[in-house]
């Protein structure tokens, strides 16, 4: 049996429908490390969901809340964290995750992206006229911020969770932040 030693929080990156959450547990399993989904921690924090918490407050006081629950969960024990598609636009968010944690930006094409979000309801920034085209536009906009990213991965259309696991495990050890040995 293969054990793993993490010292830092491995902070899964990327658009909506990019695999985080899948991926992250997944991952989870497979080194036995807790999974934690940021906007699940956000909407067990404020009573509501993300979808609401967009509705009554906007954005900038959802981003806000996210700040604060990213840097909880960086400063406790180590784990495997999906952040909301956003939150690392925050400089803070991103500084946060560069001391306590290892940047992995889950990288897809506009398609593969579309073919996952499409017709969910759940996606407080798709509520538009053009969804489609609004994706098209954070694809653009976020790109340079996820480049700075500690790791990319790419999650291609007919990928599967168990396929991307195995090669961000390979990416973790390569980059040391994650040491196997056998137990």
């Amino acid at each position: 049996m293969v054990n793993y030693r993490l010292d830092k929080s491995i902070v899964l990156v990327g658009l909506m429908g990019a695999g985080k959450s899948s991926v992250g547990k997944r991952l989870s399993e497979e080194i036995r490390i807790p999974f934690v989904d940021s906007d699940d921690e956000i909407e067990l924090a404020a009573g509501m969901s993300v979808a609401e918490i967009f509705e009554r407050f906007g954005e900038p006081y959802f981003r806000a809340g996210e700040e604060r629950v990213i840097r909880r969960l960086l400063s406790g024990e180590p784990q495997i964290i999906a952040t909301g598609g956003g939150a690392y636009m925050s400089q803070t968010i991103r500084s946060d995750i560069k001391t306590s944690g290892v940047s992995v930006w889950l990288k897809a094409d506009l398609e593969t992206l579309w073919e996952r979000v499409q017709g969910k309801r759940t996606r407080p920034l798709l509520k538009v006229e053009d969804p489609k085209l609004t994706l098209k536009k954070l694809i653009k906009e976020r790109t340079p911020i996820y480049q700075k990213a500690d790791i990319v991965l790419h999650s291609k259309k007919y990928g599967t969770q168990s396929s991307m696991v195995k090669k961000l495990l390979k990416q973790l050890v390569f980059h040391g932040e994650l040491e196997c040995f056998n137990g």
